[in-house]
C-alpha cells in the first residue's frame, strides 16, 4: 500500500494553556512532513485575530507550509481582503476560503451588508489578486442547507470555476461516501484535487454532535460499536482501528492525500499515521 501525503487542521488557542497545547500538537505532528497545515476560524469569525496570530507564528517557527482559513462572516469585503493581504505580506499564500458558520445565536448565515455573500464570491475576489493557492470546502454527505447531493457537487464546481485550486471535504465515516462524491464530481467535470477530511474520533459523543450539526451520516454499526467499546473501556482502541481502516480503504481506492481534523489532540492522528507508514522526518523533528 502506498504511503499517503498528509495534512493537518488545527484551531487557534484561546488561552495560554491552549497555546501550549497547540505547540505541543505541532511538535508531535509537524515531523510527519505534512504537505500543509491549516488553522480554522471560530464560528461567526470569533477567532479572526487569534487565527492570524497562530498562522503567522506557525509560518515563522515551524518548517511546514501553512494555510489560513478565511470566511465571509461579520466583515466587509475590504476588511476580508485586507486580512488576506496581511497573510500575503507574511509569506502565507494558501487560503482555505469558506462561507463560515452563522454567529452563535443565529440559525442562518446572513451576509454583512458590505461583505461577501458566499464562498464563491470570496474565492473569485481572492483569485483576482493572483496571490493565493485557494482551497475550499466540500460535502460528501449533503450540507444541511443543500437541496440534494447534486447541489453540493454543482456548488463545488462553481467554486472551482471561480478560482479554487483544490477542495477539502467535511469528515465522513465510510469510504464509499467519499468515492460516490468523487465520482459525481468527476462526472460534473471537476478535475481539481479533492482531499478527504478525516476525523479521528477522540470522543464519540462529541464527534456525534459534530456529525449531526454538519449533516454527516452516522452509520448504525458505528453507534453500536461505540456503545460496546465505551462500556468495555476500549474506545481509544476502537477509534484507532476504525480511522486506520477508513484511511486504508481510501488509499486502496486511489486516494493520495489525507487531511486530518486533529482538534489539537495529536496522539490518535499520530498513531493512525504511523499505522499507514507515515514516518517522522528527522530534520523537521529537530525544528519542532
Amino acid at each position: 500500500m502506498p504511503t499517503p501525503n498528509v495534512s493537518f487542521e488545527f484551531f487557534p488557542p484561546k488561552s495560554l494553556e491552549g497555546s501550549f497545547k497547540l505547540w505541543e500538537t505541532l511538535g508531535v505532528l509537524a515531523p510527519l512532513d505534512p504537505t500543509f497545515v491549516s488553522v480554522t476560524y471560530g464560528a461567526g469569525g470569533t477567532t479572526r485575530k487569534l487565527t492570524h496570530e497562530a498562522v503567522t507564528a506557525i509560518n515563522a517557527n515551524f518548517g511546514v507550509p501553512v494555510a489560513a482559513h478565511l470566511t465571509c462572516v461579520d466583515a466587509t469585503r475590504a476588511e476580508t481582503l485586507e486580512i488576506a493581504d496581511q497573510y500575503a505580506q507574511a509569506g502565507i499564500t494558501q487560503i482555505v476560503a469558506l462561507r463560515g458558520d452563522p454567529p452563535k445565536g443565529t440559525a442562518t448565515f446572513q451576509a454583512h451588508p458590505d461583505g461577501f455573500g458566499s464562498s464563491e464570491d470570496l474565492v473569485a475576489a481572492l483569485a483576482k489578486t493572483g496571490k493565493f493557492d485557494i482551497r475550499v470546502g466540500a460535502y460528501p454527505d449533503p450540507h444541511p442547507e443543500a437541496a440534494s447531493m447534486q447541489a453540493c457537487v454543482d456548488y463545488l464546481k462553481a467554486k472551482i470555476d471561480a478560482g479554487a485550486t483544490s477542495a477539502i471535504t467535511q469528515f465522513f465515516f465510510e469510504a464509499d461516501t467519499f468515492f460516490r462524491f468523487r465520482d459525481a464530481c468527476a462526472a460534473a467535470g471537476i478535475t481539481a484535487p479533492i482531499l478527504p477530511g478525516i476525523l479521528p474520533i477522540e470522543d464519540w459523543s462529541r464527534a456525534r454532535r459534530f456529525a449531526t450539526a454538519c449533516g454527516a451520516v452516522i452509520p448504525t454499526w458505528l453507534d453500536d460499536a461505540y456503545t460496546s467499546a465505551i462500556r468495555d473501556g476500549r474506545e481509544d482502541l476502537l477509534s484507532t482501528a476504525i480511522c486506520t481502516e477508513l484511511c486504508t480503504d481510501l488509499i486502496e481506492g486511489g486516494v493520495d492525500d489525507l487531511h486530518f481534523y486533529t482538534l489539537n489532540r495529536p496522539e490518535l492522528t499520530r498513531d493512525v499515521c504511523a499505522a499507514l507508514g507515515v514516518a517522522p522526518n528527522v530534520a523537521l523533528a529537530e525544528v519542532a
